[in-house]
């Protein structure tokens, strides 16, 4: 029965990356920051990581997998996101949570593309299903106060300056 409903989530979201492919993606910034649903799983290098502990460091949390085009494509800007934001002292850090693949799966793409940031498992997609993921890639940044103040659905270049800006006016903001 797993296998069917991974199966399933995993063709639903081919499907949906089909149809959102590229699209011109924009960071959209909640009116009110939300409550993020819990997130603690497992690392690619077998560390268990609770988004908990990242209070007080902007968290870039994003949804992909192996098979999305866009997620392909975004991952060398995201290295360069994170480099350009260590060299200003920010704090930020990017979880990316794979949708149900395989350690093997996913070790094969990480040798390709060589994403510098932590790579999450979620082999029964159950954070898929509390995040209300619909698309690959979907992306929540998460502020300083462990509150989601922006999603982005889709592929983006995530070193342009808006997106820097955005992370640090969020990083410097008062979220008291």
């Amino acid at each position: 029965m797993k296998h069917v409903a991974k199966t399933f989530i995993i063709s639903l979201l081919t499907l949906m990356v089909l149809a959102f492919n590229l699209q011109a993606a924009e960071l959209k910034q909640l009116e009110k920051p939300v409550t993020p649903p819990p997130l603690k799983l497992e690392s690619l290098k077998g560390d268990t990581i609770d988004l908990k502990d990242y209070q007080g460091k902007v968290v870039l949390v994003q949804f992909w997998a192996t098979y999305c085009t866009p997620c392909r494509l975004e991952m060398p800007s995201m290295n360069k996101l994170m480099k350009k934001l260590e060299e200003q002292k920010i704090p930020f850090v990017i979880l990316a949570v794979n949708m149900g693949e395989t350690k093997d799966e996913i070790n094969k793409f990480v040798n390709v593309v060589k994403p510098d940031f932590t790579i999450l498992l979620d082999p029964n997609g159950e954070n898929v299903q509390a995040w209300n993921v619909f698309a690959a890639p979907s992306n929540f940044l998460i502020g300083p106060d462990g509150k989601i103040h922006a999603t982005l659905y889709g592929g983006v270049d995530w070193d342009s300056e808006e997106i820097v800006k955005a992370i640090q006016d969020l990083a410097t903001k008062d979220n008291s």
